[in-house]
């Protein structure tokens, strides 16, 4: 399996570099370069910048061991640097809760500096963290000099973990920096190059340090405490016994047991979780006496009451047959699920990744809409941002009597885009819901609700976004009393570095490929069903390879904050990650 950010950057190397991609695109966009694209020496320079990003991965993991005579090795020797900060500044007030701070230094100055001294500076900038987490660099863009032995670079990098007080601390900086490539084998350490037949390594030889600063925070807003409260589970690393499909997984909440307490449903690889609240901080796994543990199983769970009979059943959106699990603590008294698939009428065939509940029809039963994708891998997009050889969603409508009749058909919602995620919300005050559909690969659908059928306005609601969408949610950023819309996509660093080499002097906004690698997107509500990508305005939102999450007022200060999950396939290296 490739890692999420080179597999990505091989989608977008793919689109920019095949000549009638590239061709239609110029006849679509009389702004783009005209001179014809040297595809072998594009990817031969993303193979010298992947090598060299994959090797400033190793030098993170060095600087999260605190190995800082290794993190010098990758540096050439002697090499112009800015020196290192060793002090910070006085702390300033960021948000509600959260600091920020500068660090003592010079950054126009730039010295002649030895890997022993390198190692001296490394050493004291770590001295400020009692606790490091994590730390990545990132290579933003780079260039060569004819001879390809030379780059110029923009690279990030980040420390998370706790500063001297032990506060939660994130140092963000940004370098100019150049690399060369060096064949002496005297020269030891460096970073690795594994994907030239010529032996030597890329060593730093410049790197000047620009904009530093960090956030703390003098206060935890939440600790990990899932082994404590009892929902701890781990399933089998990916590619492993009991874990080898290519279909993730999810969790629902609700209250099973009728107790006012939330528990939660879990889909595993192999079983189902139930976790019972207990009032006090903790759950239980009720998983065997709730008869869950070993039924079906699927990609997305969805807590819904479908029967109205007061207690809530399970929906899961499956790749195969949907699952129904229908909660049976209403009539007989005791949480127990029976699975109803077959009876109710769901167990169709889909690839549902996600499903979202809402009544459709206005008649007082909930329905269930099914965002349905396709086997990646096997089955190739025919498009990478306008592909429709998904496979259909579904919509299932409730018949009032245990049982649902699907007819996405009929409401014009069987949407054929590598549907991941969809959400349901009224967004013109016509007290109907109307669909949002997340779709990978392709644009975005903004189903409006017209009391028999829906109408795909996205477009002219302006929603119709080509980012590869994996989950959605509404909320009222802004305070203003309308849904705003939060949609999470891919973003790249390699994908990002790929596509300015190719259109230096367009952004996100004038290249759909661009717009591909730039992460999630928040539409404002503008109060006349219309909608604003306010993204940039905000500050941007690369969320690196994101997928559901959404609005929450983490703060409780009144003003919903953005969570967004990421991540694809842990490997054994960060490279994997």
């Amino acid at each position: 399996m490739k890692t999420s950010r080179f597999r990505y950057a091989l989608l977008l190397l793919a689109v920019a570099a095949i000549a009638p991609l590239r061709t239609a695109y110029l006849q679509t966009k009389p702004s783009a370069p005209q001179s014809e694209i040297d595809r072998r020496k594009l990817e031969e320079l993303e193979d010298k910048s992947e090598d060299v990003a994959n090797g400033i991965l190793e030098l993170a993991v060095a600087l999260r061991d605190g190995d800082t005579k290794r993190v010098a090795d990758y540096f050439a020797d002697p090499s112009q640097t800015t020196p290192l900060p060793s002090s910070p500044t006085a702390a300033t007030p960021h948000v509600k809760w959260a600091q920020k701070h500068g660090w003592n230094f010079e950054p126009k100055k730039t010295v002649t500096t030895t890997r022993a001294e390198l190692a001296k500076q490394w050493d004291a900038l770590l001295d400020n963290f009692s606790e490091v987490e994590d730390v990545r660099f990132k290579l933003r863009a780079s260039s060569f000099d004819e001879t390809g032995r030379v780059m110029r670079a923009t690279v990030s990098f980040w420390i998370v973990g706790r500063d001297a007080k032990a506060q939660r601390s994130w140092l963000r900086a940004t370098a100019d920096a150049a690399f060369n490539f060096h064949t002496e084998e005297k020269i030891t350490g460096g970073i690795p190059n594994s994907l030239s037949h010529e032996k030597g390594r890329w060593l730093i030889r410049e790197f000047a340090i620009q904009p530093i600063n960090s956030l703390t925070a003098p206060q935890d807003l939440f600790s990990e405490v899932s082994a404590p409260a009892g929902v701890a589970a781990r399933i089998p690393a990916y590619g492993d016994a009991g874990n080898t499909g290519f279909v993730w997984r999810g969790a629902a909440a609700g209250d099973f047991n009728r107790d006012g307490w939330i528990d939660l449903i879990v889909t595993g690889a192999t079983r189902n979780y139930l976790y019972l609240n207990d009032g006090h901080g903790k759950f239980r796994d009720a998983s065997d006496e709730a008869g869950i543990k070993l039924l079906a199983s699927g990609a997305g769970p969805l807590a819904l009451d479908y029967d109205n009979d007061g207690d809530t059943d399970i929906f899961m959106a499956n790749v195969g047959q949907q699952i129904l699990f229908e909660n049976r603590l209403v009539p007989d008294g005791k949480l127990s699920f029976n699975d109803v698939s077959l009876e109710s009428g769901v167990a169709v065939d889909a690839f549902g990744f996600s499903a979202a509940t809402a009544d459709v029809n206005g008649d007082g039963w909930l329905d269930v809409y099914v965002a349905s994708y396709n086997r990646y891998g096997q089955v190739v997009p025919d498009s990478w941002f306008r592909a429709t050889n998904g496979t259909p969603n579904l919509l299932f409508i409730n018949q009032r009597n245990g049982s649902f009749r699907e007819e996405a058909v009929a409401w014009g919602v069987d949407d054929k885009r590598w549907s991941y995620a969809a959400a349901f919300a009224d967004i013109n005050g016509d007290h109907r819901p109307d669909l949002f559909v997340a779709n990978d690969f392709g644009e975005k659908a903004m189903f409006v609700n017209r009391g028999d059928h829906f109408v795909d306005e996205a477009a002219a609601r302006g929603l119709l976004d080509p980012g590869n969408g994996m989950g959605v949610m509404f909320g009222d950023y802004n305070n203003d009393g309308r849904l705003d819309i939060h949609s999470t996509n891919m973003s790249s660093t390699a994908g990002n570095r790929i596509v300015s080499r190719l259109f230096p002097n367009q952004g996100a906004q004038q290249n759909v490929y661009k717009k591909l690698a730039s992460g999630n997107n928040l539409f404002e509500n503008l109060g006349d069903g219309k909608f604003k990508d306010v993204t940039a305005e905000i500050g941007g939102l690369s969320g690196m390879w994101a997928w559901g999450g959404g609005f929450i007022d983490i703060d409780c200060d009144g003003w919903e904050d953005i969570f967004t999950p990421n991540g694809f396939i842990s490997g054994k290296s960060m490279a994997d990650t």
